[in-house]
């Protein structure tokens, strides 16, 4: 029977790329014999949005429904959000309807052949998804500590007057990528053509409107 997953690939900023987990999935995919019939990707903070607001996570629990989809293959379960209640409720969504939950991170998934919770589903994945958390939490302390210090010395924060580049440049500089939108060619087709990342392509999709 032919295995048909989805891949989901999430950075928190901008300046992040998924090209290299996408790859890394689909060359996985590829060895496992496994078809690949979507790859939904985003750049937003697990933390900062909701899961249940996240256009990644509502598009992919629409294809879930669908009932077409055996496996959804994350980088590792961070990638589904910070918070383990999030993350757990999301594996849950996707048992609901059968679909074993693949962490390419620890070469391990939620689901048996025989559709029953794995080891890995009740053991290590709240205890990776609890680490998860931890971990975002202290980055974030340490972040404000920063700021507050810098504050406190009298540094002036954030980006330098002037350096924001505008739409018209941006839009500019990436000419190769409008065309071939503009050509009807898609994001992932475009970035291939270029050489550009999946997300600077999204990026100027976002500005061309």
């Amino acid at each position: 029977m032919s295995v048909n997953v989805v891949i989901l690939v999430r950075v928190s900023t901008r300046d992040q790329k998924v090209d290299r987990q996408i790859s890394d999935l689909e060359a996985f995919s590829q060895k496992q014999g496994w078809t690949v019939t979507e790859v939904i990707a985003s750049q937003v903070s697990g933390s900062r949005v909701h899961y249940q607001q996240r256009e990644d996570l509502v598009k992919l629990q629409t294809v879930i429904e669908g009932g077409k989809v055996h496996k959804v293959l994350v980088h590792e379960v961070s990638r589904i959000g910070r918070s383990p209640v999030e993350t757990l409720q999301f594996v849950e969504t996707c048992h609901e309807h059968a679909v074993s939950v693949y962490d390419f991170s620890q070469q391990s998934e939620t689901l048996t052949l025989k559709g029953r919770p794995t080891v890995y589903a009740n053991v290590i994945l709240p205890l990776l998804a609890g680490l998860a958390r931890n971990e975002n939490e202290e980055r974030r302390e340490r972040i404000l500590s920063g700021l507050q210090e810098a504050r406190r010395k009298g540094k002036k924060l954030g980006r330098p007057a002037g350096t924001r580049m505008t739409e018209e440049a941006f839009l500019d500089k990436h000419r190769d990528i409008c065309k071939r939108l503009k050509e009807g060619h898609s994001i992932r087709n475009t970035a291939k053509i270029t050489g550009k990342g999946v997300s600077t392509v999204r990026r100027v999709k976002g500005v061309m409107g």
